[in-house]
């Protein structure tokens, strides 16, 4: 999810790669070799279930208040503040994979969170800097989708498949045919279906809408086969992954 400018008074401005956005990628990145391995440790134990559902537990207790926030008078805006961006349903599917470490919610989180969640940490469009709520809001949802996802699939092993991959494309397409429509009846463009980034993003490199939008399909479907094919070559001989649905 991606928060652009919008008319509030903000006590200051978010720049990228400042020194705000450079403090949340290290934490990031130091975080991505402890989640890993914390799976790893609880992999096929007891702990498991347990771990698992106390960090999806912890997803929602971070991000609900966060987007309830949102819906408040002062802070509502129509254009921002409804959850039809990736990441907020993103946060939810992690949520479901580790409840219940389904392989296809695993899969969606894994895909979305390793391209479409990353590429908009490396180029927010992001107005509010810290310690302001949407700040908090938006990385607190970013770090932590990535997280679950490589937890759940380097730490658990609960890996895609080809069937996951083919169902989570069909998942996002269902997504950007919903709200590229609503985007359009409402003058809004959640998703940046319907428009780029105000602020710079890898979109830029690409033709004006709507032919970005069909160029971003293909290039996002073929990137998520090459992040599924070493699962699926190595799964044959992996008896951990077998045990989930």
């Amino acid at each position: 999810m991606s928060i652009p400018v919008h008319d509030l008074v903000l006590a200051a401005d978010f720049e990228t790669f400042g020194p705000s956005h450079r403090v949340v990628l290290v934490i990031f990145a130091l975080g991505l070799v402890p989640v890993v391995l914390l799976g790893r440790s609880v992999r096929g134990t007891v702990r498991e279930a347990g771990v698992s559902r106390a960090l999806a537990l912890g997803i929602v207790a971070v991000t609900v208040p966060l987007q309830v926030l949102q819906l408040l008078p002062d802070e509502w805006n129509p254009r921002t503040s409804l959850p039809f961006q990736l990441c907020d349903l993103a946060w939810m599917f992690a949520v479901h994979a580790l409840w219940t470490r389904s392989r296809l919610t695993s899969t969606i989180t894994y895909l979305w969170g390793l391209t479409l969640t990353t590429q908009g940490m490396a180029t927010p469009d992001l107005a509010s800097d810290w310690p302001e709520p949407r700040f908090i809001m938006f990385w607190a949802m970013h770090v932590l989708i990535v997280w679950a996802s490589v937890y759940l699939v380097m730490g658990l092993r609960v890996l895609p498949t080809w069937e996951t991959y083919r169902r989570t494309v069909a998942v996002t397409l269902a997504w950007a045919a919903a709200v590229m429509t609503y985007n359009a009846l409402a003058d809004t463009n959640y998703g940046y279906l319907n428009g780029k980034p105000s602020r710079g993003s890898l979109l830029d490199v690409l033709p004006s809408w709507p032919l970005y939008v069909v160029i971003e399909i293909a290039v996002v479907a073929v990137v998520w086969a090459l992040l599924v094919v070493p699962w699926t070559v190595r799964k044959t001989s992996d008896p951990v992954s077998s045990r989930y649905p």
